[in-house]
């Protein structure tokens, strides 16, 4: 099945005319997809609920889906992938798990595990292919953190160098696996919801952190940032919303350009709830949820709706142009701009 979506958009200044193209890539497992790792414009792979992870080398064509052995009721929120051999996935939930693949997947190594009630992994991110961080929700008020340097053969607990305390009902989302963004030389931010929003920034892989108020929609469990991306040290943009009120958009995205300082609206708000935010390049922006995708030719300021179609997850090729979209029943789609 191929959609074709074509769109006109005017600015005040000037007028352009851009078109996107989503065609399907994979439908049909019984996954909701939640974590994804665009490698290159060929490899891709995915993970979501009942123990499900998938994986194409040839761009979408074709897929290989997976259960990894004795893990098939867990719900995989995040995946981090290297190449077509190698890739790390990690679990919500408690008991919380991290597993690694070095042969495409026909194979798993627990190489981290989690039985306390109170763990729940939201999401992961690497410097490179050696360097990555895990965070999770707060126990005892204190943010998760586990810290690799081989590449996730081994983890390490890290915890402590957040020395900032999170407030009561203050968490974080694993809707996408996008509440954590790293950026090359040791950047990092963490964001979260709940009853309060924060963004919690390191410049030095983890060692030392700092924290940022984000005046994003919060307050109720449902509320609160549920995807960060940022294009360089300074400008970010965050979304989400209320995901029991999928179809408002009240105050639900922000843009800074002081790596998280200070938040300023849009002129043009996104059209609901969105999970998932990709900022493409200087100017094309991309935001999906469960109410539809928006897209963005200003860098952020002025955002327009392209489809309806319920999407959790964005993210762009590593080394490459493809943007992949992901979602419920196995749904994949990739996205072309055209």
């Amino acid at each position: 099945m191929r959609l074709i979506l074509f769109i006109f958009l005017l600015s005040p200044l000037f007028g352009f005319s851009q078109s996107y193209e989503l065609s399907s890539a994979s439908t049909g497992t019984e996954t909701s997809i939640r974590g994804l790792s665009v490698v290159t414009d060929s490899v891709v792979w995915v993970s979501g609920s009942n123990g499900f992870i998938g994986r194409t080398v040839d761009g979408g064509k074709t897929w290989k889906w997976m259960q990894p052995a004795g893990y098939e009721k867990l719900d995989f929120r995040d995946i981090e992938a290297f190449d077509a051999d190698h890739a790390v996935a990690v679990n919500a939930g408690s008991p919380a798990y991290v597993l690694l693949t070095s042969d495409g997947g026909k194979s798993w190594k627990e190489t981290y595990k989690n039985v306390d009630s109170a763990i729940f992994l939201d999401g992961m991110d690497f410097w490179s292919a050696k360097h990555g961080i895990i965070f999770g929700d707060p126990i005892k008020n204190k943010l998760q953190l586990l810290i690799t340097e081989d590449g996730g053969l081994t983890w390490k607990d890290s915890s402590d160098a957040l020395k900032l305390e999170m407030a009561k009902g203050e968490a974080s989302f694993a809707a996408s696996g996008t509440t954590i963004k790293t950026l090359a030389g040791g950047k990092v931010w963490i964001a979260t919801g709940g009853s309060k929003s924060n963004v919690y920034t390191s410049d030095d892989y983890g060692l030392n952190w700092k924290k940022y108020e984000c005046p994003i929609i919060q307050g109720k469990s449902s509320t609160g940032i549920f995807s960060v991306d940022f294009y360089d040290k300074n400008r970010g943009i965050v979304v989400g919303g209320d995901y029991e009120k999928d179809k408002e958009n009240a105050n639900n995205i922000l843009l800074t350009s002081d790596g998280g300082k200070t938040w300023t609206k849009p002129s043009r708000p996104v059209y609901g709830f969105r999970s998932g935010i990709l900022i493409f390049d200087e100017k094309n922006c991309f935001a999906v949820g469960t109410s539809g995708t928006d897209v963005s030719r200003d860098g952020g300021n002025y955002w327009y709706h392209i489809s309806d179609e319920s999407f959790n997850v964005i993210k762009r090729a590593k080394n490459g142009g493809l943007v992949i979209v992901a979602g419920n029943d196995g749904l994949v789609y990739s996205l072309k701009v055209k």
